[in-house]
């Protein structure tokens, strides 16, 4: 089921962001879409972007940008073959069958054309674990339409 932010299927981290997370005064509105994500640690409870990155995410709103290095070129049809604009991780582009891609994709991300989103991490040798549900405004509740029988 794709999630559905702002009324844009396919559009991830897009639109709203859930009041009192960024001290935005922005109204929920009946009919909207939102994905509800926290985050547990067995540290300070502090989470922050970590250095090596392994999750990736073609940019939505982006338009033509013209590409100058075949490779990135190529490596951007997979991605939009395979990907679309929901995220995707290095191992999925090696089971598409990408080699030697690490300075094509660090060329589309210095283009603005895919997004690199970096693990959280908390203090050195403690874990974190992210969590997720997406929920729907009814009229008269908000329904969790991510839960299932695992979670």
């Amino acid at each position: 089921v794709p999630i559905i932010k702002g009324g844009e299927a396919f559009q991830i981290h897009g639109g709203k962001t859930v009041p009192g997370s960024n001290n935005e005064a922005i109204k929920m509105e009946e009919g909207e879409f939102y994905a509800i994500e926290t985050f547990g640690s067995t540290g300070k409870g502090l989470v922050h972007d970590d250095v090596d990155c392994s999750h990736y995410m073609k940019n939505f709103d982006i338009g033509h940008v013209p590409i100058r290095i075949n490779r990135a070129k190529g490596l951007l049809n997979t991605i939009n073959r395979q990907f679309g604009t929901l995220a995707f991780c290095k191992r999925w582009l090696e089971r598409a069958g990408e080699t030697k891609y690490l300075l094509a994709l660090k060329h589309l991300c210095d283009l603005g054309i895919v997004n690199d989103y970096p693990p959280l991490v908390d203090q050195k040798g403690c874990y974190t674990a992210q969590m997720e549900h997406t929920i729907v405004l009814r009229p008269t509740c908000k329904e969790v339409i991510s839960r299932g029988d695992d979670y």
